[in-house]
């Protein structure tokens, strides 16, 4: 991940879901299998921007089982289409990616979920209640397997405000091997057992990152996320060019 001290805003030509987009893709590195699922069109684009840039020989899977899709561009509202499928290097059904990750052999899982606490727990099951809650949701799905058994969860959430950020999750849908926290605003570190803040959007700032989040911020040094790179953002254009990676703003 590349930091900077300050950036001039005066100059900004790019949007949040820019940055999380490149933020995402920075945290890939070569040779590494990485997993994305539905709903997920930032980070399916993380992994397309990561192979065309330092990552070549990334193996990049998902949802209909294409290794290493080779869509020239994004065409169609969906992160878990046929053509993910169509022209790819092998076929490797979901089932085997749950086996892959169980047996430690998944390097990254791109996930999300509704509420995290500073302890790492994530709540993608139900607001209030579990017997009687105000909102149930889907659940955990895959991620009650792939976060406690990827060697890295990187997790996005497109919403960064106290009731996303919480003291302690509703329910604990799921907890381990967090490694990133991507959000609008910044990107949290899990580090000896607690979230802290890793680095700062450029877009934003500490006071509302402290404002926004209702657990105590924990951070040793004020850093700022880099910026998305010229060749970064055309990259994108020509992968993106229908924006989807915005479709959650």
């Amino acid at each position: 991940m590349a930091y900077i001290n300050n950036t001039n805003l005066s100059n900004q030509n790019y949007r949040a879901s820019d940055i999380l987009v490149c933020a995402m893709a920075r945290l890939i590195n070569n040779e590494e299998t990485v997993f994305h699922g539905v709903s997920s069109h930032m980070p399916m684009l993380a992994v397309m921007l990561a192979k065309a840039l330092h990552a070549p020989d990334a193996v990049h899977l998902n949802i209909p089982g294409g290794v290493n899709p080779k869509p020239a561009a994004l065409q169609k509202y969906t992160s878990a289409g046929s053509e993910l499928l169509d022209h790819a290097s092998a076929y490797f059904p979901l089932a085997e990616v749950f086996d892959l990750s169980m047996r430690g052999k998944l390097d990254v899982a791109f996930l999300s979920g509704i509420q995290f606490d500073v302890n790492g727990n994530v709540n993608a099951s139900v607001i209030g209640d579990y017997h009687r809650p105000k909102v149930r949701m889907p659940g955990g799905a895959g991620s009650a397997v792939l976060i406690p058994t990827a060697k890295r969860a990187i997790i996005w959430r497109t919403k960064h405000d106290k009731r996303t950020f919480v003291d302690k999750v509703d329910f604990v849908t799921t907890r381990g091997n967090i490694d990133r926290i991507i959000t609008p605003l910044c990107i949290f570190k899990f580090e000896n057992g607690k979230l802290v803040l890793d680095t700062i959007h450029p877009m934003s700032s500490l006071e509302e990152v402290i404002e926004n989040t209702s657990f105590k911020v924990e951070y040793s040094k004020v850093e700022y996320t880099a910026p998305p790179t010229q060749q970064e953002l055309t990259l994108l254009r020509r992968l993106d060019p229908k924006d989807y990676r915005n479709i959650e703003f």
